[in-house]
């Protein structure tokens, strides 16, 4: 099984460290399995118009490919003017939304306030039901004041967010797994 964890911005770490840090996580209690950090910030990616999709360049295929190669999915996005920013937004336009379909998906973001949180229960769980696919129930929502002067994850509560949704994530796509096995 491949978890693909996606940081879904371009620019600042955080949103990047924090993806990082739950995927690190899985890792260390699941060594079997596949773990990557699709982190936007390292790709020219190309504005979804339409267009075949050998007709986007090699960065744009590739994170279409890695998206629909991944068996389920982390989702990670600041959260800028009370919502995501538009390079997730455009990745989410670019892959065929059966790539989604039946795979799990769980959200972290971090932001500026701490009424932030609400970006993750009203704008990206419902575009995850759209493309059917099942949500995690918990999620991990860091407030900039949860970082170091390392801009590492500090706070506590935070750590035992990360800890709970890589469990959360791993259970329900094994779960999945074993279900669809058995049918």
């Amino acid at each position: 099984m491949k978890l693909l964890g996606i940081s879904g911005t371009i620019i600042g770490a955080k949103t990047s460290v924090l993806v990082k840090t739950i995927l690190d996580e899985v890792k260390r209690k699941h060594s079997d399995l596949e773990v990557e950090l699709l982190d936007l910030r390292n790709y020219d990616m190309q504005f979804c118009d339409g267009r075949k999709l050998e007709e986007y360049n090699q960065d744009t295929r590739d994170i279409i490919e890695k998206v629909s190669q991944a068996d389920f999915y982390l989702i990670g996005s600041p959260v800028f003017n009370c919502s995501f920013p538009a390079p997730l937004k455009n990745l989410l336009d670019l892959v065929p939304p059966s790539a989604f379909r039946h795979k799990v998906m769980g959200f972290a973001a971090n932001g500026g306030t701490y009424q932030h949180y609400l970006m993750l229960e009203n704008q990206l769980k419902p575009i995850a039901g759209y493309l059917r696919a099942y949500i995690a129930p918990s999620y991990v929502y860091a407030h900039s004041s949860h970082y170091n002067l390392s801009n590492e994850i500090s706070d506590e509560e935070i750590l035992r967010r990360i800890e709970d949704l890589a469990d959360e994530l791993v259970y329900m796509q094994s779960s999945l797994v074993k279900e669809y096995v058995s049918l």
